[in-house]
């Protein structure tokens, strides 16, 4: 009982601090209230006895990825008005053929994971050789869970790869 009472209570104060990051009008605050929002689902974590994904939570997320933000919202003028020039140097037909290749790998591991789900040879199951909740985690996600992994990776590097292009002024 107790721990149905954390958890909806947690989710109601996650809900709320999310609305709260939408639909502030300073910059500042919202991520502010992002960073409650990120401790409070780290909590969530701890009452879902997943402490290690609650640490996690803390520091890439509450911590790093919120100071990266803060950065974002420090540097960028947001009154300014947009530009209306446009760059002779895009390559617009080039990243459509990029992102419909991208598209095509995409729906060719659905199909491939539901044929394997719908009747496909059952892969072999591994016992699993781990105790612990980060080895379990670990465990999962370079078996089970590796084609996701780096699909996240490949797209954590085109995020990457395009914040250099647009940080950079002149190239």
């Amino acid at each position: 009982m107790a721990e149905a009472l954390a958890f909806y209570s947690l989710a109601a104060f996650i809900l709320g601090f999310a609305v709260l990051v939408i639909t502030a009008r300073n910059t500042v605050h919202s991520v502010l209230f992002l960073v409650v929002n990120f401790l409070f689902v780290a909590a969530l974590y701890v009452v879902l006895h997943a402490e290690f994904l609650a640490v996690i939570q803390v520091l890439v997320y509450a911590g790093g990825i919120v100071v990266l933000y803060l950065f974002v919202v420090m540097l960028v003028n947001l009154k300014r008005p947009p530009e209306a020039h446009q760059d002779p140097r895009r390559r617009s037909r080039l990243g459509l053929v990029v992102s419909g290749i991208v598209l095509a790998q995409l729906v060719a591991i659905a199909a491939f994971s539901a044929t394997q789900a719908a009747g496909g040879p059952a892969p072999v199951e591994a016992s699993v050789p781990v105790a612990g909740n980060v080895e379990l985690v670990g465990w999962q996600l370079y078996t089970t869970y590796l084609v996701p992994f780096e699909v996240a990776s490949m797209l954590l590097l085109a995020a990457m790869i395009g914040a250099i292009i647009l940080a950079k002024r002149e190239l």
